[in-house]
């Protein structure tokens, strides 16, 4: 073993201690599931190069200088007043902007209050109740969303949750991503039911699955043919793969967008828009109801402006392609190396490792992953400083911040973590 290994596994020792704490205090010892793992690192003195990111919120890097100095700002002036300001404004510019199809926008404070407002105005617009939403995508935790869906419920192998009314959970008609066969044929029976069509543009809740080819847009054009309408849910790629949405990548726009992590430089805020006669049948101006106390604050405010205007740096989205794109090819290399059958599914600044020989385009083929191998590998990966997601269904995120040395010290750590694993099953 390593001096550095030697001396991650001792200072471990301190996080354990304080997760053993916390356990005490709160559920499961964390406050949301994707955090949950048998041991936990990081404490001051553990240096891990993160490619977590606080799942793909920060993608300006650790401690950015801009955004400290705006939210220290801010705080001294005041954390939130219950009325409007000039922020709200200036953030909201900065976003529809950068994406015009989005006309009008409402912030609030989380993704799930994003994508469960998206829905209760889609169903209040077109007088139905039925959504589709695909298999392993997650939008949250609202009641509609928590069958069939990925991140920490994939994780945990939770199919279906409880305390969800059965007659709520009728109401979600699950397909398989990537099929538009399978959308055609659910809207055959409910055609004039189905209120909208939810779907992340880039799946990143099963691990990383991009879109085949014209299956967004296909999307799109069953939703238009059938009265319902198309949400996409960039609370993961917007702002992540170019200054703005990815569905400028595949040639769509939205009836409505659903935006978070980024546009909050780390701190809570998301945010959903999209057609202006959409977006006034929300209250005040129509009879749809959603309201946040702490929605649009100025201290989430300062920070998404800081975030956001970092991001307009030419070339700054190029330079993070290439470093991610020589992180998956490099990774593909050395799973080749070690005999080792795997996926690198890789787009943008995005990617995922999945275990299995076989192509992975939908949750089905992530499921039949390795997930027990994948777990070897971040415990490997961990104890070399690497910290990729605990689970198989999450992505990896590159930020600006990752170096192309940053990326030459992960590659040498998944050399001698695949050769640890190929070894053991070689024994």
């Amino acid at each position: 073993m390593s001096t550095a290994q030697t001396r991650l596994k001792r200072e471990r020792k301190r996080s354990r201690e304080i997760f053993e704490r916390a356990e005490k205090v709160l559920v499961g010892g964390v406050n949301s599931p994707v955090r949950a793992f048998k041991s936990v690192g990081g404490e001051p003195g553990n240096e891990l190069l993160d490619y977590v990111c606080s799942w793909g919120a920060i993608i300006l890097g650790h401690g950015n200088p801009a955004i400290g100095e705006a939210l220290a700002e801010q705080a001294r002036r005041g954390t939130s007043f219950g009325v409007t300001t000039e922020l709200e404004l200036e953030l909201a510019s900065l976003i529809t902007r950068a994406i015009p199809f989005i006309e009008k926008i409402r912030f609030v404070s989380s993704g799930t209050e994003a994508t469960m407002s998206a829905v209760r105005l889609a169903r209040g617009v077109t007088k139905r109740d039925f959504i589709v939403k695909f298999e392993g995508c997650y939008h949250g935790h609202a009641d509609s969303f928590l069958s069939q869906a990925g991140s920490g419920l994939a994780t945990l192998g939770i199919a279906e949750c409880p305390g969800v009314p059965a007659a709520l959970a009728a109401l979600t008609l699950n397909v398989p991503y990537n099929d538009l066969n399978a959308v055609e044929r659910v809207f055959s029976p409910y055609k004039d039911k189905i209120a909208a069509v939810i779907v992340e543009p880039i799946a990143a809740n099963m691990g990383v699955v991009p879109p085949e080819t014209g299956f967004l847009r296909g999307l799109q054009e069953i939703c238009h043919r059938n009265g319902a309408l198309l949400i996409v849910d960039e609370v993961i790629t917007g702002f992540r793969l170019r200054n703005g949405s990815v569905q400028e990548n595949f040639g769509i726009e939205a009836d409505l967008t659903v935006l978070g992590k980024i546009i909050g430089g780390g701190v809570p805020v998301a945010a959903y828009g999209g057609r202006a006669d959409l977006m006034e049948q929300v209250a005040p101006l129509g009879p749809v109801y959603q309201a946040g106390t702490l929605a649009g604050n100025p201290l989430a405010m300062r920070a998404g402006v800081a975030a956001l205007k970092q991001l307009t740096k030419p070339g700054l989205y190029d330079e993070m392609t290439q470093v991610a794109q020589r992180l998956a090819v490099g990774l593909r290399t050395e799973l080749k190396d070690a005999g080792i059958s795997a996926q690198v599914n890789a787009i943008g600044s995005l990617a995922t490792v999945f275990f299995t020989p076989e192509p992975v385009r939908n949750y089905v083929d992530a499921k039949h992953s390795n997930t027990k191998r994948y777990a070897r590998f971040f415990r490997e990966m961990l104890d070399r400083g690497i910290m990729l997601a605990p689970s198989q269904f999450e992505a990896a995120f590159v930020s600006a911040a990752h170096s192309s040395q940053d990326i030459d010290r992960t590659l040498a750590a998944a050399r001698e973590a695949l050769q640890a694993i190929s070894s053991e099953s070689a024994g």
